[in-house]
């Protein structure tokens, strides 16, 4: 039967979903917002026909935006200016510091051993095409303060006035050690040019009380012990949308579950579906999740972040050769073009499950050029998203679904010393090493 792929074609369940959580004032987490939308997300999951829609909560270190600044140091006046020209970047420091400002450009490993001490420096949010492996703005921000840098500013590369957001801090620390903030390529770029050797001053306000957060979590499905996770992250940054990071994969996921309700029969095991909670201050609500979960039940994970935006589907299967070949099934069932990837992404809700080596994906939207575009900047709005692209991912991603709860699926698992090696072998370990990211 396919009726299913007419009724998700045409169904505006996920849309109108997507719509309720653009349209909260934001979903940082621990905040009211993201409280809201994992209560919308619970009771979309529950209208879809899923079971046992609930909310499990945790505790989290909150932070909450005041001002922020990059002064002169010695008139006090601004030098980052003009519109959204400074935002503090999430989990810095309530703090001042001064120093002699120093533009790291890339801010690759190697720029970071000059003498930094007490010095401001500023890094891009981009890795260069010489460099074979994504720099993260998080390894960036901990070679800064391992250099002894005061401060930490992070500018885009990406046009547009709009400077970038990401949390710092880690597991252990949620708290940064040094004020942090982002700037516009533009303002970057200004800085670069005036700046270069002035002693500025970062300042940051903020606020750190304790949170709570949660995950909106349902099921579907025989009531195996065995079973599928379908997850996205309801949380976003506070000063946007939020729109393809991540209303876009909650809202793909709610429109997975309403589809899944009309193929239960076909499911041969169940499908915990979970929209995480504090994704991004460091992946808490799926580690939570993670850590809870009995590493030989849980057959595969399918973490849905940041699609609809491209068109086409980007799953990374972590060199799970069984995940690669279920992508190929259905792309090939449907004639529709999948891009896939092996190499180990360490980041979003996959990651707490696929370093115990539990199978997982990470689905995406495939865009052009690195890093996140839009994304972490107040530019990621509803006006860059299309229904269309979100209706037949949705239909893609259901019908990989199924393929993985057929009774004679093998997925088999992966050493956890595998993946410290693979790691090692992509280069990535050294920097998850210094975040404090390396669990191994």
């Amino acid at each position: 039967m396919t009726d299913w792929i007419g009724e998700t074609f045409t169904s505006d369940a996920g849309w109108n979903h997507l719509l309720d959580l653009v349209d909260l004032d934001d979903r940082m987490a621990g905040s009211a917002g993201e409280r809201e939308a994992l209560e919308l997300t619970r009771d979309a999951f529950a209208a879809a026909g899923a079971r046992n829609a609930e909310i499990e909560e945790f505790e989290i270190q909150g932070w909450e935006r005041g001002d922020s600044a990059v002064r002169d140091a010695a008139t006090g006046d601004p030098v980052a200016v003009g519109p959204n020209a400074c935002i503090a970047l999430p989990r810095s420091p309530s703090a001042e510091a001064t120093g002699e400002f120093v533009d790291l450009a890339h801010g690759v490993p190697e720029d970071f051993e000059a003498d930094l001490t007490g010095k401001v420096v500023m890094v891009s949010s981009d890795t260069p095409d010489s460099v074979d492996r994504f720099i993260h703005r998080r390894e960036k921000y901990y070679r800064a303060v391992d250099a002894g840098a005061a401060a930490f500013v992070f500018a885009n590369h990406v046009e547009g006035t709009l400077p970038p957001t990401g949390s710092v801090g880690t597991a252990d620390d949620p708290v940064g050690d040094i004020p942090a903030v982002g700037v516009s390529k533009e303002t970057g770029a200004r800085l670069a040019r005036r700046n270069e050797g002035d002693e500025l001053t970062v300042a940051v306000d903020c606020e750190t009380p304790a949170a709570t957060s949660g995950n909106a979590v349902a099921e579907l499905g025989p009531d195996t012990d065995e079973h599928l996770i379908v997850s996205s992250h309801v949380d976003a940054h506070d000063l946007a949308e939020g729109a393809m990071d991540n209303g876009a994969g909650t809202a793909t996921i709610v429109e997975v579950a309403r589809a899944l309700a009309a193929r239960e029969d076909e499911l041969d095991l169940k499908v915990r579906f979970a929209a995480f909670g504090a994704e991004e201050v460091g992946l808490v609500g799926s580690s939570a999740a993670a850590e809870a979960a009995d590493r030989e039940a849980v057959r595969a994970v399918v973490n849905v972040d940041s699609n609809v935006f491209g068109r086409t589907l980007r799953v990374d299967h972590h060199d799970f050769d069984a995940l690669a070949d279920a992508a190929e099934r259905v792309s090939d069932r449907f004639d529709h073009a999948i891009s896939t990837g092996g190499e180990l992404v360490p980041h979003s809700d996959h990651w707490p499950f696929v370093k115990r080596g539990i199978p997982g994906y990470m689905i995406s939207g495939e865009t052009e050029g690195r890093g996140r575009g839009w994304g972490h900047t107040h530019a990621d709005t509803l006006d860059k998203l299309e229904s269309r692209n979100l209706r037949e991912q949705a239909i893609l991603l259901t019908e990989l679904v199924v393929d993985l709860a057929d009774a004679d699926a093998s997925i088999p698992r992966r050493d956890t010393g595998e993946i410290a090696a693979a790691l090692e072998d992509e280069g990535k370990a050294t920097g998850m090493k210094l975040t404090g990211d390396w669990t191994f």
